[in-house]
């Protein structure tokens, strides 16, 4: 499968902490490179049939435009380095702090919710509308 995009990224555009963070991303995507694909899109299986939900919900799924599947921060760090900012991520891809770092952030996912409660007020984002398959989020 080939995409237009250099790089799409599936994520739970109901977490607080993950939709800002793919918001910034988008917002530094200046060629336009990077697809956002919300998971919790009532079509995602229809359109997606390749990327499982569940997994997806579990750990962060990103897709070169070659087919190529990235997790967790491997993805992270290739969307903040298209956007010419990779060098806040690099210090997690280094062989040493890689795997505790795969580690932590394994944790982050599956307590996503209760840390952006914590750092954001929100524990999650509501989904009041979708149509055509794309979910409208509005902060709860």
């Amino acid at each position: 499968m080939t995409s237009p995009y250099e790089l799409t990224i599936y994520f739970d555009g109901l977490c607080p902490l993950c939709h800002r963070e793919m918001q910034q991303i988008k917002r530094r995507d200046k060629h336009n490179l990077i697809a956002l694909v919300d998971i919790n899109r009532i079509d995602f299986e229809k359109n997606y049939p390749h990327i499982d939900r569940k997994h997806a919900n579990d750990i962060l799924h990103g897709e070169l435009a070659n087919g190529a599947i990235l997790l967790g921060l491997d993805v992270t760090h290739k969307a903040w380095s298209m956007v010419g900012c990779g060098k806040l991520t690099s210090l997690l891809r280094m062989p040493l702090v890689r795997p505790v770092a795969d580690k932590a952030y394994l944790v982050f996912a599956k307590y996503r919710y209760n840390i952006s409660l914590l750092l954001t007020g929100k524990k999650r984002l509501a989904q009041n509308a979708c149509d055509d398959g794309h979910c409208i989020t509005k902060i709860r």
